[in-house]
C-alpha cells in the first residue's frame, strides 16, 4: 500500500501571470525521502472518484531533509487540479500526497552529457537536479538545460539558471521564445537542440519534461530524424 502524507501551505510567491510557486510543509517528525526529479500525486478535494481527486506535480526543490516541498503549478483554463491551487487553496490550508515516486532522475553515475529539454513547469524537475548537483557536490559532464516558453515573462527560475550558467563547471543554459522577440531564440526548443546536438554521439542523454506534443516532437526528432538510440532519450509526461 502507498504511504499518505499531510503537508501544510507555508507560503506562495508568484512567478510570472499564470504562474506561482507553493511551498508545503510535510506535517510529522518523519522525513519524507525523494530523488531529484521525481514527484508526488496529491489528492485533492475535487470529487469522490481517484481521476477527480488525484494530481501529480514534480517536485521542484532538491531534497534536503528540511520537509519542504516546492511546487511550480501553472493555472490551466478549465483545470480543476491548478484552480484549486490558485484561486482555493490558503495558507495553512493542508494538502494529502502519496509518498514521492517516479524513475525520471538523475543517473547513480553521470557518465554521459546530459540534455535538459523543458517548457513551462516542465523545468521544475530540472531546477531539483541541478539543485542536487550543487549541493552534493556530484560529479558531472557537460550538461544543457534548453527551456521554451511563450514569452519572457514566463521564464520560470531564470535568476538562479543564470547564475548556475556562472557557477556550474560545464553547464550551458538556453531561452526559446515562441511568441516574443527575445535576445536570445526566437522559437521553439527544437530548433536549439537539432542543431547543436545534429550529429549522434554515444555519450549523450537527452531528459525531457513538459506536455505530450512537445515531447511527441521531440522524440520524434531525435530518434528519427537525428538518428540516436531510443535508449538515449528519457521523458516525463505532463500531459
Amino acid at each position: 500500500m502507498p504511504k499518505w502524507y499531510t503537508a501544510k501551505l507555508i507560503r506562495v510567491e508568484k512567478m510570472s501571470s499564470t504562474t506561482k510557486r507553493f511551498f508545503l510543509k510535510v506535517e510529522g517528525e518523519e522525513i519524507v525521502q525523494f530523488k531529484a526529479g521525481q514527484f508526488i500525486v496529491t489528492d485533492l478535494p475535487l470529487g469522490d472518484k481517484r481521476i477527480q481527486r488525484w494530481r501529480s506535480y514534480s517536485i521542484a526543490n532538491a531534497p534536503d531533509e528540511t520537509n519542504i516541498l516546492e511546487l511550480a503549478i501553472v493555472l490551466l483554463e478549465g483545470g480543476a487540479g491548478s484552480t484549486y491551487f490558485h484561486e482555493t487553496l490558503q495558507i495553512g490550508d493542508t494538502v494529502k500526497f502519496k509518498a514521492p515516486d517516479g524513475s525520471f532522475c538523475l543517473p547513480d553515475n553521470i557518465e554521459n552529457d546530459l540534455v535538459f529539454l523543458a517548457t513551462g513547469t516542465g523545468v521544475a524537475p530540472f531546477r531539483s537536479m541541478l539543485h542536487d548537483i550543487v549541493n552534493k557536490n556530484i560529479p558531472h559532464r557537460k550538461m544543457h538545460l534548453i527551456f521554451g516558453t511563450r514569452e519572457e515573462e514566463g521564464i520560470l527560475y531564470r535568476e538562479e539558471f543564470e547564475e548556475f550558467e556562472k557557477t556550474i563547471p560545464d553547464f550551458k543554459y538556453s531561452i526559446a521564445l515562441s511568441r516574443e522577440n527575445f535576445q536570445g531564440y526566437q522559437g521553439y526548443i527544437h530548433n536549439i537542440y537539432m542543431k547543436e546536438y545534429a550529429k549522434p554521439r554515444k555519450d549523450l542523454r537527452f531528459l525531457i519534461c513538459g506536455w505530450s506534443v512537445m515531447i511527441d516532437e521531440a522524440v520524434a526528432n531525435i530518434y528519427t530524424k537525428l538518428g540516436y538510440d531510443k535508449s538515449q532519450i528519457h521523458y516525463e509526461l505532463y500531459g
